[in-house]
């Protein structure tokens, strides 16, 4: 007799001893995040993130010393008030001798006359600054509370970070609040039991919490880019979390049913491993090998997502195939369906399905065109993506730093965004290179806000030249003046300097080489996933046709989906329904995120609803019985992950920031438009259209559904 799955070994041994395997899983959670707390996490060297031109400017800049410095800006106002001047003054008296003050400007009085600017500069790096913050802001607090009739407000590069992140974390708190509680329902609706609920939200919960702590530990080999990655863990984690639990819950329930309710718990969980287990282990895979491409990005912020997804997903599978066969053993018939359940599980209840599939194999082609269409005219509108990067200009203006920074820029246009040209030359050239520098800003004054600020380091290598412009970062004017300097100015100015080495950075210059360099990494990182996709599900079910379908169906879905991100946000009738403000164009780092993430989540669904009908076919139906048989059986379980999915990224949303709530809505109408059109309409009106076809190469195989072997053991040991 042939040894059974390890799926089948992993819940016989969980169900026979259920405290070893929960105690065990209690202890995992507890040492993670333990050891976590100990080890704590490394936060990325400056390096990690540099891209493009602007990268090589920002490098050659630290390797002389002489990248600018962050600084804090502090503004007062009404500066007609005698004590906007007292207050000035305290405000550079208090902060001049913190430490990470490099040094405080004197008080500068705005053109109109309205607010005073304190200028202090940081010591160190944008991640020394964020350090040294509180103590900053602190004093400056106290000079407000001292001067009620003054408003006293600061923005600046790690202030405005910090309030970016304050807001971020607000809002997924009140995300989770939003999605724990509505999940917790619909598992109740689904299941008819608050046991059989909450064990799926527990383990997935749990999960979430153990990868957490291994990301920070995995942080000292992979750098953590901070920023979403967490909410992208809480995302995934309980999105697969739950839809694993279900699928192996749904399934017990069904072998029980079908055995007549004479199957012991133990035995209805042994054989839901052979089946559901091994769905999810696929799924798994499939949700791996697709985030596994964010690596081929070159990005550290992608590095950290696929990092971080690929640890919790480990740890979802882990936990569906050990801790939850012991938890259905210990609770026994208390996760059995309620009374209003079995209400709902009335004879005529559950024949909507099957009428609805039988329609659609009895006119599939005309399904299919109808399908194929809707989807593809979805997708047009993404013929018009514009990407960029969030910046200060598109970050929530409900964030008082926001706020302050658009008074700044209103007050003090040279204080805003600026150019910054680096020229590495020999020290023999120096002469020549701030030769160059001096016309180079003569001949760019029509772009600028403001005096150019040139500085050059003490061995006269490496000369600096900030041209600060009237322009936003993501605008087309910033991008416009980005281009007249790279593609003329320098090379007539500088690029004269024999053997000047120069390349120019600063937001503008960040914001599109960014974007760049995500579209050249794009079909590359596509191309994987899709790749790895196809050997997934032909590995799975042997068949080269199955294989191409559920990769073509992907990309037809997310296509469809992501155009409907494009009409929504770059745009603004949607602006009130969502609570947004368009900013015209999407943000950068979505394409990849929202393409790999959707591939690897709707692999769930493939996986389960192709599982389930290649067991019809393998019974001996034909493959259009095999449709019917498969999808109807497997409906609902679909139907109920789609709507936890839902509401689990449905609920970032309510997140204020713009590109979270991009990626929830597209990943949320993803989701619900894959199972409710891909999976329910177009795949089985293909399969029905294909035929015996579909199974190419494969061979049929008439087999049992459940192996009378793996029952028998199964009742042995229970």
């Amino acid at each position: 007799m042939t040894s059974p799955p390890l799926t089948v070994r992993a819940a016989r041994w969980s169900a026979r001893h259920p405290w070893r395997a929960i105690t065990g899983w209690v202890v995992f959670v507890a040492l993670c995040l333990g050891v976590s707390a100990w080890v704590g996490g490394r936060a990325p060297d400056n390096r990690d993130f540099l891209v493009g031109e602007a990268g090589r400017a920002e490098a050659m800049a630290m390797d002389a010393g002489m990248l600018p410095s962050p600084v804090e800006r502090v503004l007062i106002s009404p500066a007609e008030q005698p004590a906007a001047r007292v207050a000035a003054a305290e405000v550079t008296g208090r902060v001049r001798a913190l430490p990470g003050v490099a040094e405080v400007a004197s008080p500068r009085r705005s053109a109109d006359g309205s607010t005073l600017l304190v200028a202090i500069t940081m010591a160190g790096d944008i991640t020394r600054a964020k350090v040294d913050l509180p103590a900053i802001e602190s004093e400056v607090q106290a000079v407000a509370a001292a001067h009620p009739g003054l408003r006293v407000e600061q923005t600046g590069n790690a202030s405005n970070s910090r309030g970016v992140n304050k807001q971020l974390a607000d809002g997924l708190l009140h995300a989770e609040m939003i999605t724990l509680p509505v999940t917790l329902l619909i598992l109740f609706v689904v299941f008819g039991s608050i046991v059989a609920a909450g064990v799926p939200l527990l383990l997935a919960l749990s999960s979430v919490g153990a990868s957490m702590g291994l990301y920070t530990v995995a942080s000292h080999v992979f750098p953590d880019a901070g920023g979403a990655v967490a909410n992208v863990i809480l995302m995934i984690g309980l999105a697969v979390g739950v839809d694993y639990s279900l699928f192996y819950l749904k399934r017990a329930r069904e072998e029980r049913a079908r055995a007549g309710g004479e199957l012991t718990h133990r035995a209805a969980v042994e054989l839901a491993a052979a089946t559901a287990g091994r769905t999810v282990v696929v799924s798994g895979v499939a949700v791996l090998v697709a985030v596994a491409g964010l690596y081929l990005a070159g990005d550290i912020v992608f590095s950290s997502i696929a990092t971080g997804s690929i640890i919790v997903v480990l740890v979802s599978v882990a936990s569906s195939l050990t801790v939850l066969p012991a938890l259905l053993a210990v609770f026994g018939r208390r996760a059995d369906p309620g009374r209003l359940a079995r209400r709902w599980a009335r004879p005529g209840a559950g024949r909507v399905w099957p009428r609805m599939i039988r329609a659609v194999v009895r006119r599939p082609a005309v399904t299919l065109l109808v399908g194929v269409t809707g989807l593809v005219l979805m997708a047009l509108p993404a013929a018009g993506l514009r990407l960029k990067v969030e910046g200060n200009e598109t970050f929530s203006r409900a964030i008082p730093q926001m706020q302050a920074y658009d008074r700044l820029v209103a007050r003090f246009p040279a204080e805003g965004v600026a150019h910054l040209v680096v020229v590495r030359a020999p020290a023999a050239q120096a002469g020549a290179v701030r030769e160059a520098l001096v016309s180079l800003a003569d001949r760019a004054r029509g772009d600028l806000a403001g005096a150019a600020r040139p500085r050059v380091s003490a061995d006269g290598a490496v000369a600096t030249l900030e041209l600060p412009i009237a322009a936003a970062a993501s605008s087309q004017e910033g991008a416009a003046s980005l281009r007249r300097l790279r593609s003329g100015l320098l090379a007539d100015t500088v690029g004269r300097v024999p053997g000047a080495e120069y390349a120019v950075s600063g937001g503008v210059a960040r914001n599109v080489d960014y974007v760049g360099n995500q579209s050249e990494q794009l079909p590359w990182v596509l191309g994987f996933v899709l790749l790895l996709t196809f050997l997934t599900l032909l590995v799975a079910f042997g068949s080269v046709v199955l294989a191409v379908v559920g990769t073509g169906l992907n990309i037809l879905s997310a296509g469809a989906a992501f155009g409907v991100i494009v009409a929504v946000f770059q745009n603004t009738w949607a602006e009130g329904l969502l609570g947004f403000t368009s900013a015209g164009f999407v943000g950068a780092h979505l394409p990849l995120i929202f393409f790999v993430i959707l591939f690897g989540l709707s692999m769930d669904y493939q996986v389960f609803v192709l599982s389930r009908i290649k067991e019809a076919r393998d019974r001996g139906l034909s493959t259009r019985e095999a449709v019917v048989d498969g999808i109807t059986g497997s409906a609902g379980m679909v139907t109920s992950a789609a709507v936890v999915m839902v509401s689990v990224f449905a609920s970032f949303v309510f997140i204020d920031q713009l590109e979270m709530k991009q990626i929830g809505f597209g990943l949320a109408f993803a989701v619900l438009l894959d199972a409710a059109v891909v999976r329910i309409l177009i795949l089985p009106a293909l399969l029905a259209l294909l035929g015996d076809r579909a199974w190419w190469p494969s061979r049929r195989r008439a087999v049992a559904a459940g192996d009378p072997g793996l029952l028998r053991s199964s009742e042995t040991h229970a």
